[in-house]
């Protein structure tokens, strides 16, 4: 599993990145994390409002704070 964090230094997105991590972790997955925090890459994907969720290439969150329940259940779709 590809799993990108199109992220800001904001402290929303420091927040959203560990939830992801504990996420992660927490389901006992194997997953490649890339961490993504320069707007013009993250434009790439067609998002403008971090941070954002892509897995395996798809972008299925953008500009919302998550819960770690929200990022599981996005993940595992």
């Amino acid at each position: 599993m590809e799993i990108k964090l199109l992220v800001t230094s904001s402290i929303n997105c420091k927040l959203f990145e560990r939830r992801v991590l504990e996420a992660v972790e927490a389901k006992g997955i194997y997953a490649e994390i890339e961490k993504i925090d320069s707007f013009p890459d993250a434009k790439k994907y067609g998002v403008i409002y971090m941070p954002a969720l892509v897995v395996n290439g798809k972008v299925v969150s953008s500009g919302k704070l998550l819960s770690k329940e929200e990022i599981l259940r996005l993940i595992f779709i």
